[in-house]
């Protein structure tokens, strides 16, 4: 079977070309992941559209790449970790040891945070089916019920972008690459 495309405006759908141009606007080149999901315009327009709905929910733009981060790393995206990682530490500016601390799938130096990327990862890991005890403790840290709701829309997005990555093997941009990462040995799965 020949390999995805990753997709430049030029070589894009028509109906995707708009919105490769928009992402060339926003970070100044084209993901990769943008350029394989222009190859369907429905996935490439619901990233964009889940992508902004997540950026306007109650979480902080730090919290929001906690979860995005948690996600990626549960699902093994090594393409999202990286680019989530740089935007964390470089766009955010996100304290490096709590994006380190998922990066190493260890507990995360803040107690706050660390309560959102335990409930995070339960999420992830039990397919939303989550235990009152880690719901609580999420609600005792601080959080609402409805940021519990808001994770859940991160959830769903970067499930997206996931999958997507795994299915057409996204090349990882340069801009990213100083974000490399593989998997620690002890969850590795595969």
């Amino acid at each position: 079977m020949s390999p995805f495309k990753i997709h430049s405006i030029q070589t894009a759908p028509a109906a995707t070309q708009p919105l490769l141009e928009g992402s060339l606007k926003k970070y100044g080149f084209v993901p990769n992941l943008h350029g394989g999901l222009a190859e369907a315009p429905a996935a490439l327009k619901a990233y964009i559209e889940l992508t902004a709905l997540f950026d306007q929910t109650s979480l902080s733009p730090t919290e929001r790449q906690v979860v995005l981060l948690v996600v990626s790393t549960e699902n093994h995206c090594t393409y999202c970790v990286a680019a989530h990682s740089m935007i964390a530490k470089h766009m955010v500016k996100a304290d490096p040891a709590i994006v380190n601390a998922i990066r190493k799938l260890q507990p995360l130096p803040d107690i706050k945070l660390d309560a959102l990327a335990s409930f995070t990862r339960s999420v992830v890991k039990n397919r939303g089916v989550v235990c009152g005890q880690t719901l609580d403790k999420f609600i005792m840290a601080g959080y609402s019920r409805a940021q519990a709701l808001e994770v859940v829309l991160g959830v769903t997005f970067k499930t997206l972008s996931n999958y997507t990555n795994h299915i057409i093997d996204t090349p990882l941009d340069i801009a990213f690459q100083a974000e490399v990462w593989e998997e620690p040995a002890l969850c590795a799965s595969k």
